[in-house]
């Protein structure tokens, strides 16, 4: 039986751009794909904030994103529907606008405030009178689903092995991770990456590894193909959901189905290049696995808060969808060996996963060879753990 330099572990944009740039980089790769269609990635805006580094970290590895994307579909062989538009981020009547436009200062291209009537203008479906004004940046987005085909179709034509089934649990030696399992067989590796998003805590736990990883229910309304354009990327100005997941770690995340902090609801839409269109989100803070809601008033909130700001959404019909989105506390991603265990990395937690992924994953491969690498450096595993 082969065994391969690497066997990574989940097929979402994490797991799909890594196993791509390890093969490129001339390891034997073994990507491990459940194919669970309500993932993260399936039901992402796809969006690259290019534009909103607030480090020198951040800055550089969102401008290596928006580069990398530039030169994805050339290199892949196959359309990653790749385009700029305008963001345009709404602002609430009665808001602070001066208290916002400090907030977003912090970035390295802050948005800029316009008023109501200019939004309306550039979108013409936005009823101006229902906002205050709206901050306008440009932004580019992808197709989610057509840049995992393009990696993983990559991936294969360098010699990657892509197998289409759930792993079950690691092989774990004396205090060394060896493979993976199925329900058909066993795998074995040198290394053992896990790109698994939220789903990756189960398999850390199954070999005793806790790491500060969490999850939020993420739920949109996915449309079907709208006979009207929606030009823009819409989001709200105001967003608790990041200063809320910066304080998950003063939570008890070990009890079961329990919520940690109340649900939030940011009324956004994206309208794809095939003319559907996806509504959302609603975050929810829940410890389970399972949502703990029913899906259809979700979808009737979510839909009733975005018809508030684009009327023409008010009827329209869609399918609630659901998915696990995993973060860290400090906003960056959650990479490298686990201190605790030889053979075993982490390749998840990603905030804005189509503008980091790929840079990230390019250095990563890199990293993995070399051990050297200032901005890898900074978002390993070890800055939260000690041997």
């Amino acid at each position: 039986m082969q065994t391969y330099d690497a066997i990574v572990i989940g097929n979402g944009i994490a797991g799909a751009a890594l196993s791509y740039e390890l093969a490129k980089a001339g390891q034997s790769v073994l990507l491990m794909d459940d194919g669970n269609p309500d993932s993260g990635t399936r039901y992402s805006y796809g969006g690259i904030g290019y534009w909103a580094g607030t480090t020198e970290l951040t800055t550089k590895l969102f401008q290596e994103g928006f580069a990398r994307h530039q030169e994805l579909s050339d290199e892949l062989g196959a359309e990653t529907q790749l385009r700029e538009l305008d963001l345009l981020l709404t602002v609430e009547k009665g808001a602070d606008v001066d208290e916002l436009t400090r907030a977003y200062g912090a970035f390295n291209t802050p948005p800029q405030f316009i008023s109501a009537k200019e939004a309306g203008e550039i979108e013409p479906c936005l009823d101006a009178d229902a906002i205050a004004g709206a901050f306008i940046t440009r932004h580019a987005q992808i197709d989610p689903m057509s840049l995992v085909a393009a990696y993983n179709q990559a991936f294969r034509q360098l010699g990657g092995h892509h197998n289409l089934s759930a792993v079950t649990g690691l092989v774990k030696v004396g205090d060394r991770i060896t493979g993976i399992t199925t329900n058909a067989q066993a795998y074995p590796a040198g290394m053992t990456i896990v790109s698994a998003g939220a789903y990756s805590l189960q398999l850390l736990k199954s070999v005793g590894v806790k790491v500060p990883l969490y999850f939020t229910h993420a739920e949109i309304v996915e449309t079907p193909k709208l006979n009207f354009e929606v030009r823009s990327l819409i989001m709200p100005a105001t967003n608790a959901r990041f200063e809320m997941e910066s304080k998950a770690g003063n939570f008890d995340w070990e009890q079961t189905d329990s919520q940690i902090m109340p649900p939030i609801l940011e009324a956004g839409v994206i309208q794809l290049a095939d003319k559907t269109a996806r509504i959302g989100q609603i975050s929810r803070f829940y410890t389970g696995y399972e949502s703990p809601v029913e899906g259809e008033e979700s979808r009737k909130e979510m839909v009733r808060a975005i018809a508030q700001k684009l009327p023409e959404l008010k009827n329209v019909s869609g399918t609630w969808r659901h998915c696990l989105v995993s973060f860290t506390q400090d906003g960056l991603p959650l990479i490298g060996p686990v201190p605790s265990v030889s053979g075993l990395h982490l390749f998840s937690g990603f905030t804005g996963p189509f503008a980091l992924v790929p840079p990230v994953a390019q250095r990563y491969a890199q990293w993995i060879k070399d051990s050297s690498d200032p901005y890898i450096d900074q978002i390993l595993v070890n800055r939260f753990l000690s041997e």
